[in-house]
């Protein structure tokens, strides 16, 4: 028991090895400049997310940050204008797709700001990690060991799903690929035809014109 009991630790250690994300924003003086820092994940589809980003500062020290979270096929997933301290955004993706985390800050005018710009700490829980085991396991009055199991076979899961779509892209890709080079190979030996064809032409067109000409 005692062997399982790391060898499950030893797991979980590494499965939730992932340090926050820390960053300093630079502050810009106009809405216009349009200078953003965005932080690109992939995530799979109704998978659960949680974005915790944590800012110092305070409102109204002169700086005005915005956090928006949109993935690339243009769904919205949180906007939150003019934060600090710790900000949490919860939701569930749409689509199998890549999601960026962007942030913008901006000098407000109100008050002289002598080092404009915001320290960020960012960590992106997704799937296994962003549920809430302590509320789970008193919920459904699990032990610490079936608690750690079920972490462990949903963490499994992912990875049996992350390596199934890498296999459907794979072969998506490989299809493409194989299409491609027959497309390919089709026009090059058309195109050869049409040369070859276009020189018997020719070919026969001077015959035909020195024989008129009674060069030949």
């Amino acid at each position: 028991m005692a062997s399982l009991k790391s060898l499950l630790s030893g797991f979980l250690l590494l499965a939730g090895c992932a340090q926050a994300l820390k960053f300093d924003l630079e502050a810009t003086s106009s809405h216009h400049s349009n200078q953003r820092r965005c932080i690109r994940n992939f995530v799979n589809k109704d998978t659960l997310v949680v974005v915790t980003a944590t800012l110092d500062g305070y409102k109204g020290d002169g700086m005005n940050v915005n956090m928006h979270i949109s993935d690339s096929h243009g769904n919205e997933y949180g906007k939150a204008k003019d934060i600090a301290g710790e900000q949490r955004i919860v939701f569930t993706s749409h689509h199998d797709a890549a999601f960026d985390v962007c942030f913008e800050n901006y000098l407000t005018g109100s008050k002289y700001v002598e080092n404009p710009r915001r320290h960020v700490e960012l960590d992106i829980d997704i799937g296994a990690d962003a549920k809430d085991w302590s509320a789970i396991q008193a919920t459904e009055k699990l032990k610490p060991l079936e608690t750690d199991l079920r972490r462990i076979e949903e963490l499994v899961g992912e990875v049996v799903n992350e390596m199934d779509y890498l296999r459907a892209r794979e072969q998506k890709l490989r299809d493409t690929n194989e299409s491609t080079n027959n497309r390919v190979k089709w026009f090059g030996m058309a195109t050869t035809f049409l040369l070859i064809a276009l020189w018997g032409w020719q070919i026969m067109y001077l015959r035909a014109y020195f024989r008129s000409k009674h060069l030949i």
